[in-house]
């Protein structure tokens, strides 16, 4: 065999064998239609986008962990402190010994921060709604009915502690 050359290109090309090492043969159809699934980065970059998050309103610092880890965490600044700058909300994530790692991880959890956030608020916007429109509801019949009656029991509670004094 000479060096830099594929066992393709020393079978000649009219044999069996050539038409066995074609790619076209041994490739199954199915693995070129399906799509890959996408990586966690990719995952995180449409979450991100979701949410209206850019990386530029992300200030990121790392500090050197505590805890488990030996010398590595004492020596590397493997924690990532990520600030949100528009909302505010901080994370510090020192859950791994890697640093790209601690960097994602902090990413999931300030999304999850945020979603939190922003679904309490709406929760909260629902709650007031929805205790306005309560409030704003007609009485029932029977609820009347039973205001009336509570109050004719107590003019006439009233009514007879004022004759007894006289």
């Amino acid at each position: 065999m000479r060096p830099g050359h594929g066992l393709s290109e020393l079978v000649p090309p009219d044999s069996r064998i050539a038409v066995l090492l074609h790619p076209s043969v041994w490739q199954h159809p199915a693995m070129s239609v399906h799509p890959v699934e996408p990586t966690p980065e990719d995952k995180l970059a449409r979450r991100m986008t979701a949410l209206g998050i850019a990386e530029e309103d992300l200030e990121e610092s790392f500090i050197r962990s505590g805890g488990n880890g030996g010398q590595n965490v004492n020596k590397v600044a493997t924690c990532v402190v990520l600030l949100h700058r528009p909302s505010g909300t901080q994370v510090k994530c020192q859950t791994t010994r890697h640093q790209a790692q601690n960097r994602f991880l902090a990413r999931v959890q300030l999304m999850d921060r945020i979603e939190a956030e922003r679904q309490k608020r709406i929760d909260a916007e629902r709650d007031r709604v929805e205790k306005a429109r309560r409030q704003k509801r007609p009485r029932s019949r029977a609820a009347k009915n039973r205001i009336l009656a509570n109050k004719a029991h107590q003019s006439s509670k009233k009514a007879s502690r004022k004759g007894s004094f006289d």
